[in-house]
C-alpha cells in the first residue's frame, strides 16, 4: 500500500508539472550533453597519445657536411663511421633500460626513402637539393616515450651529434588544442550542471509548496518523512533519469555519424573512440545525473519536513 501511494503521488506530481519537469530535463540533457562530450574528447586524447607515442622514436643526427650550430660539429664535417660507432656503444651500454631498437639510417637512405617522399623534386625552400646534403642519423625506439629528455641529456654532448630530436614534438600542438577544447567543454557542462541543480531544487520547492497543506495532513497522520519525501525525490529523479539518457543516446548518434560513419572512413592513422567508448561513458553520465537530482531534491526539502 506504502509503495502504490508513493507511486500515484509522484504520478500526479508529473502531470500538476510538466513545464517545470520539462525544463529540467531539457537542462539535465544539454549538462551531461557537454559532460559527456568532454569525457569522449579526452579518452580520445589519451588513446591518440598511447597510438602515437608508442609509433614515434627519438632522432639522433648526427653532424653534417659543412656549418652547423651544434659545438660538436665545429670541425665542419660530417660525422665518422668510428663517431657513429662508438655513439651505438653508448647507447647499448648506457641507455639499454631506455632504448628498445637502434636504427643507422644513411643519408642516402633518408633522401631516397624519406626527403623525395614529402619533397618528390627535391626543393626546399627554393633549393634543389641532393643526398649529400643530408645527414646520417640514429632512430632510437624507446621503451618508454616520456624517458625522451634522459635519452637527450645522455646523447646531445656527444662527438659527431649535431641534435637530439623528439617525434611527439609534432603532435604536442594538437594535443594543447584538443586539451584546450576539453577545458572548455568541460567548464560549459560545469556551469550547466549547476544551472539543472539549481532548477531541479527550485522545481522540487515549488512542487512541495504547492501541496504543503497535503505534507501536513499526512504527518499528523503519522507518515514518516521519507514516505512524504520520496515522491517529490522521484519526481526530480525521472526527469534527471530522463534527460540522462537522452544525452547518452545524442552522443552515440554523434559518435556513430561523425567519428565512426565519417572520421574513421577517411582517416586510418588514428585510433578514434566508438560505441563501446559511450557505453562505458553512458552509465556514469546517468549516475551522476540521479545522484546530482537526489542531492538537490533533498536539500531544497528540508525546510518542509523539519520535525
Amino acid at each position: 500500500m506504502r509503495l502504490r501511494f508513493i507511486l500515484s503521488e509522484t504520478w500526479n506530481s508529473l502531470k500538476r508539472n510538466v513545464p517545470m519537469l520539462l525544463s529540467v530535463m531539457l537542462v539535465t540533457f544539454i549538462s551531461f550533453l557537454f559532460i559527456g562530450a568532454s569525457v569522449l574528447t579526452q579518452a580520445q586524447i589519451t588513446r591518440s597519445k598511447g597510438d602515437w607515442y608508442s609509433k614515434v622514436e627519438v632522432v639522433v643526427w648526427m653532424c653534417p657536411d659543412g656549418a652547423s650550430q651544434s659545438v660538436n660539429c665545429s670541425s665542419g664535417t660530417a660525422a665518422t663511421t668510428q663517431q657513429i660507432n662508438d655513439l651505438q656503444k653508448t647507447i647499448r651500454n648506457e641507455l639499454s633500460n631506455d632504448v628498445s631498437k637502434i636504427t643507422f639510417v644513411s643519408k642516402q637512405k633518408f633522401y631516397k626513402d624519406t626527403f623525395l617522399k614529402q619533397y618528390p623534386n627535391g626543393e626546399y625552400q627554393g633549393r634543389t637539393l641532393t643526398a649529400d646534403d643530408m645527414q646520417d642519423s640514429l632512430w632510437l625506439k624507446l621503451k618508454n616515450p616520456e624517458k625522451y629528455q634522459v635519452v637527450s641529456e645522455v646523447l646531445s654532448g656527444k662527438d659527431g651529434v649535431d641534435t637530439v630530436s623528439d617525434q611527439r614534438q609534432i603532435f604536442e600542438p594538437v594535443f594543447a588544442v584538443l586539451n584546450k577544447a576539453t577545458v572548455a567543454t568541460a567548464s560549459l557542462a560545469m556551469v550547466m550542471v549547476i544551472v539543472a541543480i539549481l532548477l531541479t531544487g527550485t522545481t522540487i520547492r515549488m512542487s512541495a509548496a504547492s501541496r504543503k497543506t497535503e505534507t501536513e495532513i499526512m504527518r499528523l497522520v503519522g507518515a514518516s518523512n521519507w514516505t512524504i519525501r520520496l515522491p517529490f525525490i522521484l519526481e526530480g529523479v525521472v526527469a534527471s533519469l530522463v534527460g540522462s539518457l537522452l544525452s547518452c543516446v545524442t552522443l552515440s548518434a554523434l559518435v556513430k555519424v561523425f567519428i565512426t560513419d565519417g572520421l574513421a572512413n577517411s582517416i586510418k592513422w588514428i585510433p578514434f573512440v566508438n560505441q563501446m567508448s559511450v557505453l562505458y561513458v553512458s552509465p556514469i553520465l546517468i549516475f551522476g545525473a540521479v545522484l546530482l537530482s537526489i542531492i538537490a531534491s533533498m536539500v531544497s526539502l528540508r525546510k518542509y519536513l523539519r520535525t
